[in-house]
């Protein structure tokens, strides 16, 4: 499973920004059709909003991907220090071209796995997970990583593909995108992500759109 989620977005490199971010007519469709007309633009813009410009503290980004929606975002917060961690040395290395591009000298990146971060428990006051949980092969590690390395009163801002909204992208998540690599089973519904995050987090923003969750959890 490793080494397909490696080969997939490998595979992927030389479009996946404009699939994301429904760059090219095509991905515009895609989302239409495919994902309720979900914006992921829209939703990244909503998440990012939630930490400071002004935040002083450290927050892990796990899978940081190409840093296409989170560039700018860093760009602007010049005072927190800022760890970006991906399982795909292609997506890290192209987020690592983007932060040479802008400038930005206060982030660390690094290769690593969701489930079994290398950091010491209560690291982070953010860990950012942005299209993220529907690809990890196990969610439960994830969840229990972020939990641990998270700061009491610290913050998990999350946006993901979750199942039993829409059949077609149910449909397309278990047949094209599960066996390209890109999204790995057993996948979340909304319902059960709450069940993960009530025991631990008191949920302070929690959306569905489309086949979309996207939410912020405070770690008690």
């Amino acid at each position: 499973m490793a080494d397909k989620i490696k080969s997939s977005y490998k595979f992927s490199k030389s479009f996946y920004d404009d699939a994301i971010t429904q760059g090219k007519w095509w991905s515009k469709l895609y989302f239409k059709l495919l994902w309720g007309g979900v914006d992921d633009n829209e939703i990244a813009r909503r998440v990012l909003n939630w930490i400071p410009d002004d935040f002083k503290g450290k927050m892990l980004d796990v899978p940081v991907g190409t840093a296409v929606f989170t560039t700018e975002k860093y760009r602007r917060m010049k005072q927190a220090v800022i760890t970006c961690l991906d399982y795909s040395k292609d997506m890290l290395e192209q987020a690592e071209y983007r932060f040479r591009g802008a400038g930005i000298t206060n982030i660390k990146t690094m290769q690593g796995d969701v489930g079994a971060l290398p950091f010491v428990e209560g690291t982070f006051d953010y860990v950012l997970c942005m299209n993220g949980l529907h690809v990890f092969p196990d969610k439960d590690k994830a969840y229990s990583e972020i939990l641990r390395t998270l700061k009491p009163g610290g913050e998990l801002l999350a946006c993901f593909y979750i199942a039993g909204e829409q059949k077609v992208a149910d449909w397309l998540a278990k047949t094209v995108m599960t066996r390209m690599g890109w999204f790995t089973p057993p996948f979340d519904t909304a319902k059960g992500v709450r069940r993960r995050l009530e025991p631990y987090y008191d949920i302070l923003d929690f959306h569905v759109e489309g086949a979309m969750l996207y939410f912020r959890a405070r770690k008690r």
